[in-house]
């Protein structure tokens, strides 16, 4: 006697579960790879020292050709210098308008701080440390490498994941000290120099707004921000399948995963640092 099941008969069914359980077992499964990456960073810092070195190198400078340029180091300069830019432009033509562009200065400490150097930043690590990360994990999965390093005996997600999670760790720190300054001097520069306000106006108003409270965790909002991109980007190249192709995939999911996902942890880490009080006293 045989007992048969609702889905077999009715395969509609068995569809319809299928559609609502495999997104919870992505779920579940990313969870799980997150949880194995962070506890395998002990074993990675005791064991595979010399891959992580390499991994920071090529993260910092860049590889190849990249070297000439300075790699990611010169992209989020450029790139902060360009959000700095707005600021001024933004800053001094709107207070302009109400009479009272000497604030400017007070628009560079506040939402450079705050807003746009984490979040550029993190778009930065996405696009150039992320994505190579998953390309070249997801490279190595469907040409077996990884196989191959899991039948020679080396924990695979220790030396490719963990690796990779505690070099974006490491670099984001001068990268974002980078971002900070080349934002706050884009700021300066556009408005002392293209607009023609006094450097002591910009200065006195800089000053009093700069925080060094929200300058650290704007700091750590930012180390917050890499591991999560890291984790993301070398999940989905750790699972890459099909070839090229998938890997390219692979990556287009990676980069837009970790943008959302970046985007929500910046919001719900203001929320949580700024959401009651603010820190903010307009004075001075």
């Amino acid at each position: 006697m045989t007992i048969s099941r609702p889905h077999s008969q009715f395969p509609w069914l068995k569809a319809r579960f299928r559609s609502v359980a495999d997104p919870w077992n992505r779920v579940g499964m990313q969870a799980k790879f997150f949880g194995r990456t962070l506890s395998s960073i002990r074993y990675t810092l005791l064991h595979y020292q010399v891959e992580l070195i390499r991994i920071i190198a090529q993260m910092g400078l860049g590889a190849g050709a990249l070297i000439i340029i300075g790699g990611t180091v010169a992209i989020v300069g450029f790139l902060t210098v360009t959000t700095g830019a707005l600021v001024a432009v933004q800053g001094y033509t709107d207070f302009s308008e109400i009479g009272v562009e000497a604030l400017t200065g007070f628009a560079s400490a506040f939402f450079n701080v705050r807003l746009i150097a984490p979040a550029t930043t993190a778009v930065a690590l996405s696009a150039t440390i992320g994505a190579g990360a998953t390309a070249q994990l997801g490279a190595m999965r469907i040409n077996e490498e990884v196989d191959a390093l899991e039948v020679m005996g080396v924990r695979s997600i220790a030396y490719l994941a963990s690796t990779r999670v505690v070099a974006g760790f490491l670099v984001v720190i001068p990268l974002y000290c980078v971002g900070v300054i080349a934002a706050f001097w884009a700021a300066k520069f556009g408005t002392t120099v293209l607009y023609g306000q006094s450097t002591g106006v910009y200065d006195h108003y800089f000053t009093t707004f700069l925080n060094p409270t929200d300058l650290m965790w704007s700091f750590g909002q930012t180390i917050a921000l890499s591991v999560m991109i890291m984790l993301v980007h070398t999940y989905y190249g750790y699972t890459a399948s099909g070839g090229p192709a998938g890997v390219g995939e692979a990556v287009g999911r990676a980069v837009r995963t970790s943008l959302i996902v970046s985007a929500v942890v910046l919001v719900m880490l203001s929320l949580a640092v700024y959401g009651q009080s603010g820190n903010f006293n307009l004075a001075g």
